[in-house]
């Protein structure tokens, strides 16, 4: 449903900067904590709490310690406006089921950021008139939420958008202004050079504005990666541009500098384990780094044959885990050593005995089964000549590893 609220304007904008440490006090008493630790927003997982099959945000803070959540994202209306939403379509000003995951997070002691952006949808600096507009947009959400940390998602196609670049760099510019404390983190994709074109781009944007965040951070993953090596090479190549674009030295540049990973397997079939996720947080401890967070807790679980078969998903890993294997890695980071009366996981299952392997010449009937790239599939009906698990709606279910 579209919402009434109208964007702000320039004038508005000016008289909210003005009162901006009002805005944060009034945003406080809409429910917010007191602030934790800039190391424990600094470590905050990405959940998603509307999609996803979220998981119990009370459930991990209780196996793992965790405190802060990275909720996302938010993005401009689907139908075009320059309003806050979560996920293009529920209005943050009418929002009661984000607020309900936050009260309970706070109930426990812990806190939220949220993230805007990410990839893909409609993101408000593209919507928006200007840097003053997209930052009154965002001023809600803050103001709503009571919130003491944001992070902006600027990846595609967004940041190939130089106007929308500039709307969100100066919007951050001005929150980071008027919320006094606010811990503003900026997010983008990595390549094994550290960043690409664009990623080049906006921090020449962010220089030319004199913004600084608490980080820039990259995601290695998605492009080529091969494990943790591959990602603390991106993240040396990393910190070597932030040294050049800002002439900063080695040891602030990394002080300013942050990894989000992807746990488990990723969109283009890169894996990374906790072993990985180990590797990359000794390298970030070590080098003192200013951020270590993942994508997505909603991910980190173990999938089971019926809701994954070896693909990417957006509800579980697709590598052997316990439950919040690595929520423990953001709570490494954060300086908590998790509680050590975690609940004792569900083994993983023993791998069956393989069937008959798959014939390009032979006719299967429905209920037939056959073996193919080391799992076991029956078929749903008469097929020939058909790959097993080449297509999500094709005549193969995937009964698991054998």
């Amino acid at each position: 449903m579209r919402t009434l609220r109208a964007c702000l304007g320039a004038a508005a904008a000016v008289t909210l900067a003005a009162a901006g440490t009002t805005a944060l006090v009034a945003g406080n008493a809409s429910g917010a904590t007191t602030a934790l630790s800039n190391r424990w927003y600094a470590a905050a997982p990405y959940l998603m709490p509307l999609d996803n099959d979220p998981p119990s945000a009370a459930a991990i803070m209780d196996a793992t310690g965790l405190k802060a959540f990275q909720l996302a994202f938010v993005l401009a209306p689907n139908g075009g406006g320059c309003s806050p939403t979560w996920g293009g379509t529920a209005a943050v000003s009418a929002d009661t089921a984000v607020q309900s995951v936050i009260n309970t997070i706070r109930a426990k002691g812990g806190d939220v950021s949220v993230s805007i952006g990410g990839y893909g949808g409609t993101k408000l600096g593209q919507t928006c008139a200007d840097a003053a507009s997209t930052a009154a947009a965002y001023q809600q959400v803050i103001t709503k939420y009571g919130l003491h940390a944001i992070d902006f998602d600027l990846e595609e196609p967004e940041y190939e958008n130089t106007a929308a670049i500039r709307n969100e760099i100066g919007a951050a510019k001005i929150l980071q202004q008027n919320n006094p404390g606010l811990y503003v983190s900026v997010t983008t994709a990595g390549t094994a050079d550290g960043t690409g074109w664009f990623g080049k781009q906006m921090l020449l944007e962010a220089k030319s504005q004199g913004f600084t965040p608490n980080n820039f951070s990259i995601m290695p993953f998605d492009g080529g990666f091969n494990g943790a090596a591959s990602q603390t090479g991106a993240l040396t190549n990393f910190n070597s541009i932030l040294q050049s674009t800002f002439g900063w030295d080695q040891a602030t540049a990394y002080a300013h500098e942050g990894f989000s990973g992807m746990n488990g397997r990723s969109d283009t079939g890169e894996y990374f384990t906790q072993a990985d996720f180990q590797t990359v947080l000794d390298y970030a401890t070590s080098h003192n780094m200013d951020r270590f967070t993942f994508w997505s807790l909603n991910r980190d679980r173990q999938c089971t044959p019926a809701d994954n078969g070896g693909r990417t998903s957006g509800t579980c890993s697709s590598v052997a885990q316990n439950s919040w294997d690595f929520a423990k890695y953001s709570v490494k980071f954060a300086g908590v050593t998790p509680p050590t009366t975690t609940p004792t996981p569900t083994p993983t299952p023993t791998p069956t005995s393989c069937k008959t392997a798959w014939s390009s010449t032979a006719v299967y009937v429905k209920d037939d089964e056959a073996s193919y790239g080391g799992h076991n599939w029956k078929a749903k009906w008469w097929t020939q000549n058909e790959v097993p698990g080449a297509s999500q709606w094709g005549p193969w279910t995937d009964e698991g590893a054998c």
